[in-house]
């Protein structure tokens, strides 16, 4: 059960068009500290990069008309978290409405290997396929979008998004537009600004992601985080709700891999730490729970919730609520 310091999040929805983006979660007990994505920082130490800030100024550049300063700064974004696939997928957007299509698609590439249900990286990815005239792969990512919405039969969040992405790759696909030529006049699938939501709004989908994690309403609550995701890149909150997310939905190995970007990312992380624990308890790894548990202990020097959490897991074999 997530645990009761969210109860308050609800609340959240209903402050949110008055109160500004950053202050909305001051004192409530969010991942990061307390803030919001958009005001907290993604990692202490570790890459190079800060992932968040870099996906931040890549999407001011790309808004702005900047597209090859924005692919700079999504590289950055890709060598400080190499296995997120938002940000290969940044990196493609902004390659693309460059001109530069072969690159973008090995951009899109990595984004669509990393996260094959990622509908906007396949969607871009098969559209500069058609671009450069490579009808089989790009058929071969409209199919795959095909297959998610036949999964999804109109009932999933992403129905009405995977409706215009298959539309988009078929217009692509087009003989009068697969003979276009391929420049930066040759523009993305999707408006671009509409690309990147602003930080208000992306602050706006975490709050309503972690609402429905505490209303159960779990794949909504993974749309919303994409959204936040597309906002802010890879940021150590969202990819821990994300794991979090995925961990409630029972697919276990992806929910390890996502509290696995996260510690990467932000390596002294209180939440990523308590519910990789918890997933160790699950599992029956007892060892790798309390080692969780002395990582916690050693960061809050005067106690905290989270290793109190993980705590009662620990003592209690499982959920202490169960």
């Amino acid at each position: 059960m997530m645990s009761g310091r969210l109860k308050l999040l609800g609340l959240f929805v209903v402050l949110a068009g008055a109160a500004p983006a950053g202050a909305m979660a001051s004192g409530m007990g969010m991942m990061g500290g307390g803030q919001m994505p958009s005001n907290s920082p993604s990692m202490p130490s570790g890459p190079r990069y800060n992932a968040a800030e870099e996906a931040k100024s890549g999407a001011a550049a790309f808004d702005a008309g900047r597209f090859k300063d924005a692919a700079r700064y999504f590289e950055h974004v890709t060598e400080a978290a190499p296995r997120a696939a938002v940000g290969w997928y940044m990196l493609g957007m902004a390659r693309a409405a460059a001109g530069d299509d072969k690159n973008a698609v090995r951009a899109y590439e990595k984004s669509v290997k990393l996260d094959p249900e990622r509908i906007d990286a396949r969607r871009d990815y098969a559209v500069s396929l058609a671009r450069l005239k490579d009808a089989s792969k790009a058929g071969a990512q409209l199919d795959g979008l095909k297959s998610q919405a036949a999964s999804c039969n109109d009932t999933c969040p992403q129905a009405t998004d995977l409706k215009a992405a298959i539309a988009a790759v078929q217009q692509a696909m087009t003989p009068a537009q697969a003979a276009a030529p391929v420049g930066p006049a040759a523009q993305l699938a999707t408006p671009a600004n509409l690309l990147f939501a602003s930080s208000q709004a992306g602050d706006l989908a975490y709050v309503r992601a972690v609402s429905l994690i505490n209303e159960r309403r779990y794949a909504d609550a993974m749309a919303s985080l994409d959204k936040a995701e597309a906002a802010f890149g890879p940021h150590p909150d969202i990819l821990t709700y994300k794991g979090y997310t995925w961990r409630k939905l029972g697919q276990l190995d992806r929910a390890e891999a996502y509290y696995r970007r996260a510690l990467a990312l932000a390596p002294g992380h209180r939440g990523a730490t308590e519910y990789y624990g918890e997933l160790k308890v699950i599992r029956g790894d007892m060892a790798g729970a309390r080692a969780m548990l002395a990582t916690l202990d050693n960061e809050c020097a005067f106690g905290c919730a989270e290793a109190e959490d993980l705590r009662r897991w620990i003592e209690h074999g499982g959920d202490p609520a169960s």
